[in-house]
């Protein structure tokens, strides 16, 4: 037994321990792990072996299941090829940093040099990592300190167990010269299995984000680079490479996923080797990071996923992950009504006040006042930057809305669009320095607005001191904080020009803390044009996205559906929105629009005061059940169906304890073939269920053609095992509708 003295008080960190090699790393289990619908949760595990000389390896990747061994996979991977070379034969195996001098001749992991005093430039291009101690950390954290002495370089490499089954790892590089040393990028790189055959990610445009692509894996590299200053409509999200044919819930596959929310880069890099990696990192643009003696660069946390359950088994070690977090909304997921399609700038006060009376009668829980409440904000020409409520909008400030909500039983929300400027503002007009700008150059307009360089702690200051007046002001309690152009010709003055995106990304995150610290009764939504800004870096700082700016409910099925590749759905904002869609013209149903709302973090965008009764009595109806279920859908775990044709949508969500589940069946539009059964996965195999339909008898099913399949009145009964492997029948249904079933254990 230890005596007093040598044990550890609270304020002394424990010792790092020696990391003994080969190791397998695994993720963690902690807070959400069980939530897997009753299933034994997956964690992905790396295997990390030593190397004669350099850099420790990275040998293995995949799901970590028992019986695994790291010598054993470390004795595998090092056989090498075995085939003809006249380096006799290649390991299947990467370094912790791939490096030429090492002969990796990928992706290089590093890539930068040193200014010389001389004319010319590239000194130290060229690096040779060794490894001189690695341990793992009081937290689980295990790291990898090497240095370079020849070009008087340090690398600290962590690799992190997360909550949920996933790992993350990042790089520092030090520079211990007094000569600068100029860094274009530094990546994680990690193997895959060389089984993998089919590469996905999503792309995407202004309200269309996060759309599929995907095609087979062959020699060379795959590069996904997003250079907008913020993840973009285009992001990959995250990086699959899987066996051929993986889907929603089968195939053996593994993700990546980059924790940023500037510029990123992310790849998959198959060599003649056989060898393939997925990497990323920050996509660095030029003379961003420049070192100076002693000084360091820190990569995002690169997360990594693996499953032998295909997409859906990603996306739930994500989804606990995520759920793990400290900033993970502790209370239901209110009903928000946002008054932007309702009213856009037109602020009325007697007309604000209506639309807060039919939102309370129909059950919403929080009132959002969008864009137009400050400074000359009439319409998008002006304004933006002057964080002052408006005189001639709002003579008696924003006291008169705000009582008036919170005294139906609603909280408030705010929108701001902290990093942008109008010129025509009292801000640009004080400060024309303050923009992100190349100098002597009149940056290009975007939205009829420019970008603030958040790099600068003055104008986190003047924002700070803005925001927080109003929130300090009025019981505010939620913030929709947008973000509605890309950062193009983003040079800093305060860097002379300098390319200003990494540090404007760093300040936005510095920002946001310092506010989230001093308003701790205020939520907060990521919102950039809709889903530009959705990623595992701001997701830390953040309770709610803005998934899109397109609330046409058939073209959200598609971009939900994906999002959730991602993030869990409490965190998805989700409204009904009018008969009419503003952004397509397109006509849809009360229920199809709910429908698709249900799972998500509900929400109205709708002028509720034009509905008429029977549709605002309907509306009513679905949110009550929305309210009953959130618990639910927001703490199950997801799951997606692979279905033959993509005009049908299967997904749903199963309780943590197999006790229930809730589906949702959703036509999109005519199929060629008659409906089948649908699987509903994840449930006790021995236990019964009772499926029946969720929402009251509508009368929009004979329309649709619905001739039931007995889900009404006492509904049907299956055992799980029949569910997972046989389905629930579907009923006939027109396009553009959703019935959704309500499974619970008898």
């Amino acid at each position: 037994m230890s005596s007093p003295a040598s044990t550890p008080s609270a304020a002394e960190p424990m010792p790092p321990v020696p990391l003994v090699l080969p190791a397998l790393i695994t993720g963690g289990g902690g807070s959400g792990a069980a939530a897997d619908g009753g299933r034994t949760p997956e964690r992905t595990g790396l295997v990390l072996i030593p190397a004669t000389a350099g850099l420790p390896r990275l040998a293995w990747l995949g799901v970590a299941t028992e019986g695994l061994d790291a010598a054993d996979i470390a004795a595998v991977r090092e056989h090498g090829t075995g085939g003809p070379s006249n380096q006799g034969g290649e390991p299947h195996s990467v370094p912790v940093l791939g490096e030429v001098s090492a002969f990796w001749f990928g992706r290089p992991g590093l890539e930068g040099h040193r200014l010389g005093e001389d004319p010319a430039a590239g000194h130290d291009w060229s690096t040779a990592f060794t490894a001189v101690e690695s341990a793992v950390e009081a937290d689980g954290t295990s790291t990898i300190r090497s240095v370079d002495e020849a070009s008087a370089l340090q690398l600290l490499t962590e690799i992190e167990s997360l909550p949920g089954g996933a790992l993350r790892i990042r790089h520092e590089l030090t520079n211990l010269d007094r000569r600068p040393y100029v860094v274009n990028h530094l990546d994680v790189a990690v193997p895959v299995d060389e089984r993998v055959a089919e590469v996905l990610d999503l792309t995407g445009r202004w309200g269309r984000e996060r759309a599929p692509q995907r095609h087979r894996i062959t020699d060379g590299l795959w590069l996904r680079d997003v250079r907008a200053g913020r993840p973009n409509f285009e992001s990959p999200t995250q990086l699959v490479a899987g066996t051929a044919g993986f889907g929603f819930g089968h195939g053996h596959v593994w993700g990546l996923s980059v924790a940023w929310s500037g510029n990123t880069t992310s790849y998959l890099e198959r060599q003649p080797s056989g060898v393939v990696t997925l990497g990323g990192g920050e996509l660095l643009l030029p003379g961003e990071i420049v070192l100076g003696y002693g000084e360091s660069y820190r990569t995002p946390w690169v997360i990594l996923t693996a499953s032998h359950r295909g997409l859906d088994g990603l996306a739930a070690q994500l989804h606990r992950y995520v759920r793990s977090l400290p900033a993970h909304p502790s209370t239901p997921r209110p009903v928000v009504c946002n008054v932007w399609e309702a009213v856009y700038f037109d602020h009325n006060l007697d007309r604000l006040k209506e639309l807060a009376d039919r939102a309370a009668e129909i059950g919403i829980e929080r009132f959002v006042l969008d864009d137009g409440w400050f400074g000359s904000r009439r319409d998008d020409t002006s304004g933006l930057g002057d964080w002052t409520i408006s005189p001639d909008v709002w003579p008696d400030g924003l006291g008169p809305i705000v009582e008036h909500v919170r005294g139906l039983g609603m909280s408030f929300g705010l929108w701001f669009e902290p990093e942008m400027v109008n010129p025509d503002s009292e801000l640009y007009r004080a400060h024309p320095e303050w923009i992100l700008q190349i100098t002597g150059r009149r940056p290009l307009e975007s939205r009829n607005q420019w970008v603030l360089d958040l790099g600068r702690a003055e104008v986190r200051r003047y924002l700070f001191d803005q925001i927080s007046a109003v929130l300090s002001a009025y019981p505010i309690e939620f913030v929709k904080w947008d973000h509605n152009r890309p950062l193009a010709d983003a040079g800093s003055g305060a860097r002379a020009d300098a390319a200003g995106v990494h540090s404007a990304t760093a300040g936005y995150y510095l920002l946001l803390e310092e506010l989230r610290r001093a308003h701790p009764e205020v939520e907060w939504e990521s919102c950039a044009s809709g889903g530009g800004r959705i990623d595992l870096g701001v997701i830390e700082r953040v309770e709610r996205f803005w998934t899109s700016d397109m609330t046409d409910a058939l073209s959200r099925q598609q971009i939900q559906r994906w999002t959730g590749q991602l993030v869990p759905p409490e965190y998805l904002g989700a409204h009904v929105s009018a008969p009419t869609n503003h952004q397509t013209g397109r006509q849809l149903s009360l229920d199809f629009r709910c429908a698709t709302a249900f799972f998500g973090s509900f929400g109205v965008e709708w002028d509720v005061t034009a509905a008429g009764p029977q549709d605002r009595a309907r509306l009513a109806a679905w949110i009550e059940s929305y309210k009953q279920h959130r618990a639910l859908l927001h703490g199950g775990r997801s799951f997606r169906g692979d279905l033959p044709e993509e005009s049908r949508y299967v997904y749903g969500v199963v309780s943590a304890d197999a006790d229930e589940a809730i589906a949702a069946y959703v036509q999109l539009d005519e199929t060629v073939s008659e409906p089948g059964p649908f699987l509903v996965p994840g449930l006790d195999p021995a236990r019964r269920y009772r499926a029946r339909q969720i929402m009251p008898e509508d009368t929009e099913a004979l329309r649709h053609g619905d001739v039931g399949v007995g889900w009404r009145g006492q509904g049907l009964s299956f055992t799980g095992a029949v569910l997972a492997e046989v389905g629930l029948p579907a009923p006939y249904r027109g396009p553009e509708t959703s019935v959704i079933v309500h499974l619970v254990a008898e």
